[in-house]
């Protein structure tokens, strides 16, 4: 198995503009980061009153907080597994991401409502690192793997998973109370749209992820 992950990876490895493009990609997602902490910090201090929905407004609220914490560290320590097995995949992922991260950024400081008065509490120090209360349009537990499944959707088997993903973190999200329901459904459009336009910023970055086997690379 060694084998296999040095000669279908050594090619990528000796490429100097494939790893400068990784090392560039992960520290966009460092500067994603860091605006995500700021957008998020601004929003929630400057969260209004909560507002009815339509869906929140009917159900309970569950205690799922589990599954929104523990839930998503696998879902990510797997998409790092999936990258490191196949590392041509990492540079247009890690792009994707980082894209997302910081047009969401945007998006959760145009509009302060505040966050629903029945939900659940979130304990976790490391989740609460990345999302801070206020930061809720839109959703990032169902925008991200669906993000996944558009990216990896040629490869059957990880599209269904990450596919399910989305859908399971969407339901959890609306039953913890922790989204409204314009949050979730949102998502998936405008993640739709962030895909493409990583698609059209990235094209490099694209192709190597496409390669069917390694090859020489010019």
């Amino acid at each position: 198995m060694l084998q296999k992950w040095i000669r279908e990876n050594s090619l990528y490895v000796k490429d100097k503009k494939f790893v400068w493009t990784t090392i560039l990609s992960i520290a966009l997602l460092l500067v994603s980061f860091v605006i995500n902490y700021y957008a998020g910090t601004y929003a929630t201090r400057r969260e209004s009153s909560p507002v009815t929905d339509l869906i929140l407004s009917n159900i309970p609220v569950f205690d799922l907080d589990g599954i929104f914490v523990y839930g998503a560290i696998a879902l990510w320590i797997f998409v790092c597994f999936v990258c490191v097995w196949d590392i041509k995949k990492i540079p247009f992922t890690l792009h994707s991401i980082s894209l997302f991260i910081i047009i969401r950024a945007g998006f959760i400081n145009l509009t302060h409502i505040g966050q629903f008065p029945t939900r659940v509490e979130i304990e976790s120090d490391l989740i609460q690192k990345f999302t801070f209360g206020g930061d809720l349009f839109f959703s990032g537990h169902t925008g991200l793997p669906f993000l996944m499944a558009l990216i990896f959707w040629r490869q059957v088997k990880l599209r269904i998973i990450f596919l399910a993903s989305s859908i399971v973190f969407g339901a959890v999200v609306l039953m913890t109370h922790l989204h409204y329901s314009i949050d979730v459904f949102s998502a998936f459009f405008i993640t739709y749209s962030i895909f493409h336009l990583a698609e059209w910023i990235f094209k490099k970055e694209r192709a190597w992820f496409l390669e069917k086997s390694p090859k020489q690379l010019s």
